[in-house]
């Protein structure tokens, strides 16, 4: 069931060594032709010059939770949000000594080699590159504390500042743990995603109970600008997405944690949504809601999860993943009445019973829509619409969703 506007170009099937039944695809990153995968077995890397039929290049095993990805210049980065037995793509989940970010040179996009790792305080959920004149940074992202706990001891801080030195990846350490305090979440600090436009100055962090505004004019010293709750509606804050003028933030809300069913008829359409909200004077108000019309079946775990911006000059469009809720274009051009214009979606996982599966990353790069989806691969999408057809004159050289450039 796809609309009218939209078209599955090609799936490309998961493939060993990253086929197991516990390795999910999760986000993925762009650079030239190419595109990373991140997956709880590691990552893979694509020739995307041809978008109707992608090519593997390299698949690296590297277990661990999460393996969010982002990429920057030669180096590729992973965040591992499970302690292991030791920082190498070798550990095991024997012993519970380390987690962080593992970092991997791709100047040989067939032979990605490992680098070094970083380890930080309850590991990296998430993470966001923030690149300051010579200098990389990259915002590590993490829920705790945990009792008992070696790696994720209390009090735990809202986010930890990593310096990787792009000419020696080897020397990258913690450089900052910003003292930053959210109200309600004092001792227990933590964010599950940041989304940083360095451009703008400005960071939107969805901090699991909070929405928060930073300034990010010093990339080590960010200061908090606002703190937005929404208790009524909002369980997990999940991600932030700016527009391409820093006018406005959609957060999206991750109600159940991803496995539950919340585009059923039950579950209201504030719930497990996403909020629209204008930035004005610096300061953030709520205008509208905006959640997938299509109901779910029971079985069906649905719910907002990653997307990015379709550049649109004039317009305010991007395309996001709802697990198995498919593919969704979304128009908040008008803040307080935002709408589907246009979707993808296979309909229910055919394997067991309840298992999670379904989009988790949708993003626009360079007139395509590239879907990762938790079981099936890779998936290729194409819009066709006068509304988003301008994005397909915009080129970019690479693409991190978590880091927002103008277009």
């Amino acid at each position: 069931m796809t609309s009218d506007n939209v078209k599955h170009v090609v799936n490309v099937p998961p493939s060993a060594p990253l086929d197991g039944e516990s390795d999910w695809n999760t986000d993925l990153a762009f650079q030239g032709d190419y595109a990373f995968v991140g997956n709880f077995g590691g990552f893979s890397i694509f020739d995307i010059s041809d978008p109707a039929a992608p090519r593997t290049v390299s698949k690296v095993a590297c277990p661990a939770q999460q393996n969010d990805v982002s990429v920057h210049g030669n180096l590729l980065i992973l965040s591992v949000d499970e302690p292991r037995s030791g920082e190498g793509c070798d550990s095991t989940e024997d012993e519970r000594t380390w987690e962080g970010l593992r970092i991997f040179d791709i100047s040989d996009k067939k032979s990605p080699q490992y680098v070094s790792s970083v380890a930080t305080e309850c590991g990296s959920h998430t993470h966001t590159m923030v690149p300051k004149d010579d200098k990389l940074y990259v915002y590590v992202s993490s829920p705790g504390p945990e009792p008992d706990s070696t790696t994720c001891p209390p009090p735990h801080k809202l986010l930890q500042i990593v310096e990787v030195p792009v000419d020696d990846p080897k020397s990258a350490r913690v450089v900052a743990s910003p003292d930053i305090p959210i109200e309600g979440q004092e001792g227990g600090s933590g964010c599950h995603d940041i989304t940083a436009y360095p451009e703008k100055n400005l960071a939107a962090g969805a901090c699991f109970g909070d929405g928060v505004l930073l300034d990010i004019a010093d990339p080590v010293k960010p200061k908090l600008l606002q703190q937005i709750s929404d208790k009524e509606n909002f369980q997990i804050w999940h991600s932030a997405t700016f527009n391409n003028d820093a006018t406005k933030v959609l957060f999206g809300d991750e109600l159940g944690g991803g496995s539950s069913p919340t585009c059923d008829g039950k579950t209201p359409v504030t719930k497990g949504a996403n909020a629209v909200y204008d930035l004005t004077d610096g300061q953030l108000h709520k205008r509208g809601y905006f959640k997938i019309p299509r109901e779910q079946q029971p079985d069906e775990n649905c719910v907002a999860h990653n997307g990015s911006l379709l550049p649109v000059p004039g317009k305010d469009i991007m395309v996001q993943a709802w697990y198995q809720g498919g593919v969704s274009f979304i128009d908040f051009t008008d803040s307080a009445n935002p709408k589907e214009i246009g979707f993808f979606e296979r309909g229910p996982f055919e394997g067991e019973e309840g298992g999670i599966a379904g989009s988790w990353s949708a993003y626009y790069y360079n007139g395509y829509v590239y879907s990762s989806d938790i079981r099936l691969g890779l998936d290729v999408i194409e819009i066709n619409d006068p509304l988003t057809d301008p994005a397909k004159q915009v080129k970019m050289d690479d693409f991190n969703v978590q880091t927002q450039k103008t277009y």
